[in-house]
């Protein structure tokens, strides 16, 4: 048993649900983040802008994609796995060539929410796996992944335990591939307060295992200004997106409830320097356009 009076774990444990809370980011875990952050070689200095690469025309070859998300104002691609290392690497190599890079790779779901047989979460470890070996040859730094979600019959603590030892199964994996398991919040009924997500986050006690934090999905139950001041560093990715509560949908950037001067605010607050990207129903150019615009105008500050 450790006879230390405080040890870390027990710090972080009763910081993260305490008065405490709002320092974490500047506090004990600052080190971790930041040496993540030295993974991502990359990574931009500044607030730059990614679209998905669901949202670009199907139909279009992956040059043809790449070329209409630079001609629309983004930056960067937010990528899926492939199945061939080789064709990830290809994929890396023509993003980079045509301006916009791929700086994460989106894995998603993960599979065995509540299917707790061995075969199926050795499955789904060799998958996500692939997604961070997929995002090494691609160059990319991060992978975002929902860990788990909570049903009727999968109670909320097996939830969060089960998914635990299934991310600290991958750290090595991402240790060797140098790329972040990001963990998103949506709504799968987990992660419902900050506080949670920030120990959350802590208890791995590991610089690859981070946040990809989505500014619209809490707005059902919360403010994405707080959520990004107490994640703070621990924040590896940005999904943006908006939605009104009154009417229960989701909007246009700028045209829903999140408060987007807060939310800009907030990042300056935090030190955010890194990827934005859309998640939106994307399609033609003339609409793509409008996204990186309105994407602009969050970056500046421009809210008249």
């Amino acid at each position: 048993m450790n006879t230390k009076v405080l040890s870390r774990r027990r710090f972080l444990t009763l910081s993260a649900s305490g008065p405490f809370a709002a320092s974490l980011a500047s506090g004990l875990t600052a080190g971790l983040m930041s040496r993540s952050a030295a993974a991502e070689d990359g990574a931009p200095k500044k607030l730059s802008k990614g679209v998905i690469i669901g949202m670009l025309p199907r139909d279009l070859s992956d040059a043809e994609k790449f070329q209409l998300a630079k001609r629309c104002g983004f930056e960067g691609i937010e990528a899926s796995p492939l199945d061939s290392l080789d064709a990830a690497r290809r994929q890396g190599e023509l993003a980079r060539q045509i301006g916009t890079p791929i700086h994460s790779v989106l894995f998603g779901w993960w599979p065995p929410f509540t299917d707790t047989s061995a075969a199926t979460i050795d499955e789904c470890l060799k998958k996500m796996t692939n997604a961070l070996q997929c995002a090494q040859a691609m160059q990319a730094g991060a992978v975002l992944l929902v860990p788990t979600r909570v049903t009727e019959n999968f109670r909320y603590a097996d939830a969060y335990k089960r998914s635990q030892d299934y991310i600290r199964r991958l750290i090595p994996v991402a240790e060797e591939t140098r790329v972040v398991i990001a963990v998103e919040n949506v709504w799968n009924k987990f992660l419902l307060s900050p506080l949670e997500f920030a120990r959350y986050i802590d208890e791995f006690e590991s610089p690859w295992v981070r946040a990809y934090f989505d500014v619209g999905n809490v707005i059902i139950y919360g403010f994405s200004q707080d959520w990004i001041r107490t994640l703070g560093k621990r924040i590896a990715r940005i999904h943006l997106k908006d939605f009104q509560r009154n009417g229960y949908q989701w909007k246009n950037l700028l045209e829903g409830d999140v408060n987007w001067p807060e939310v800009r605010k907030s990042l300056d607050e935090i030190g955010y320097a890194g990827w934005l990207t859309a998640e939106l129903s994307g399609g033609s150019e003339q609409a793509l356009t409008d996204i990186a615009g309105r994407m602009d105008r969050i970056i500046a500050g421009s809210f008249g």
